[in-house]
């Protein structure tokens, strides 16, 4: 551990330490008194966004091919190894991230590090297991093609950024993931996944001191080999785009370019969005949904990428009520940006945002991914006192700013599945 950089800050509640290992390793740790489950994480500053358009889905692929044995253990011991202990063992792929991550008792902690070391650092990458698995994210794309609400959202952000990765489906395409050979594979862990891309984060029943033992125990002989520099931002397009289903219902979805991650401008579209469409008591929930009974679902959502955002709404409705949906979409939108948001609505959604985070306290998953993913994202952790501040802190006046930017029509994109329309998309929201 010579050479170590260290460092502990947060507040009584919220106890963290980070240290930065020669290796460019960043490993953070929050101590949980009162619980028994430990959550290690391991996340790369790694996604879709970092492929070439011929290997969309590649990242996605790694994932997969990291459960798929190692040179130690088969793809079935590594599922009994974490199941024996009563563990949690999952991953997932974003388009600027990709984390594996344990949830084990205190007592596994461990066991739980070495586990998360074999499968990253000494994965076989096997060519028939590789054949096998692309048939099952060719199933797994399939699988998402079935289902419209997600086909829409996909279609929405290739229209708002097209020819961009960050316009793609982490997933990728049939044609992509099928081509990806083992040496495309191995050379695309060997550019994208080296310690200095790279956070340790743990949370739980164990000290810090602990954590930077095991890390060095199984992690020592991982070594820098570079990183590429990631793309240029995309550029926005105002379009629309259609993709015919024979099926039930219509599924719509609006798209405007948000807030990056960690911007000041992102905890009033935070605010924004939950008033809009982030909850029952929201004004598209009460309007669309309550009011006048045209939808089930209904909703607004907000993500934020290192360089950019992404702000939408998504609604699901019938063929014939489909203009009459994305009329009062453009209705309520109109009103937000004219009149402002009350000051209950402001009020409630401050406990609403609080609530939850406060809640996910209550998780070692939660804590962990907080960590995790402000430091990698940001380079320094986020604790909920700071975010719960910045959102007590959002002004009336700031959420109808991030209405002009959000809600503005001449900056969406529109998307739409479903049986054909009747009329332009974009008219209906006029």
């Amino acid at each position: 551990m010579e050479g170590a950089r260290g460092m502990t800050a947060g507040t009584a509640s919220t106890q963290y330490r980070v240290t930065t290992l020669p290796s460019g390793l960043r490993v953070v740790s929050e101590t949980v008194p009162g619980v028994r489950s430990v959550t290690v994480g391991v996340w790369f500053r790694t996604g879709s966004r970092d492929e070439p358009d011929e290997r969309a889905g590649i990242a996605h692929l790694l994932e997969h091919m990291t459960f798929k044995g190692t040179e130690t253990r088969t793809a079935r011991e590594l599922a009994e190894v974490v199941d024996r202990v009563g563990g949690q063992i999952n991953a997932y792929t974003s388009k600027e991230d990709t984390s594996f991550y344990i949830r084990v008792l205190d007592e596994h902690f461990g066991l739980a590090m070495e586990v998360l070391a074999d499968m990253l650092l000494r994965s076989r990458f096997d060519p028939a297991d590789l054949e096998r698995e692309k048939r099952v994210i060719l199933e797994e794309i399939k699988m998402y093609e079935d289902d419209p609400e997600d086909v829409v959202q996909d279609l929405v952000v290739q229209t708002l950024w097209p020819g961009h990765p960050l316009g793609r489906p982490v997933i990728g395409w049939e044609s992509t993931v099928g081509a990806v050979d083992r040496a495309a594979l191995v050379d695309f862990w060997r550019q994208h996944y080296e310690p200095g891309r790279t956070v340790i984060a743990v949370a739980g029943h164990v000290e810090h001191g602990r954590v930077l033992e095991e890390v060095e125990r199984w992690f020592a002989g991982w070594r820098r080999t570079g990183a590429p520099t990631r793309l240029r931002p995309p550029a926005p397009q105002r379009a629309e785009a259609w993709r015919q289903k024979p099926i039930e219902q219509v599924h719509l979805c609006v798209a405007a370019p948000a807030a990056a991650y960690g911007s000041d401008d992102l905890y009033p579209e935070l605010v924004l969005t939950n008033i809009l469409g982030g909850t029952s008591s929201s004004r598209l929930f009460q309007v669309i949904r309550e009011d006048h009974g045209l939808a089930y679902s209904v909703y607004t959502f907000h993500g934020g990428y290192s360089d950019t955002g992404l702000f939408g709404i998504y609604a699901a409705t019938s063929p014939e009520t489909a203009a009459r949906v994305l009329e009062l979409i453009g209705q309520e939108c109109r009103k937000v940006r004219r009149e402002g948001v009350t000051a209950d609505e402001l009020a409630r959604t401050r406990d609403q945002i609080k609530a939850n985070l406060l809640m996910g306290l209550e998780s070692t998953g939660q804590r962990m991914n907080r960590l995790g993913r402000t430091l990698l994202m940001l380079g320094r952790v986020v604790t909920v006192e700071e975010v719960v501040a910045r959102i007590e802190a959002v002004t009336a006046d700031q959420v109808v700013a991030a209405a002009e930017r959000l809600l503005d029509p001449e900056r969406w994109a529109v998307a739409g599945t479903g049986p054909a329309p009747s009329m332009a998309l974009r008219e209906g929201l006029a």
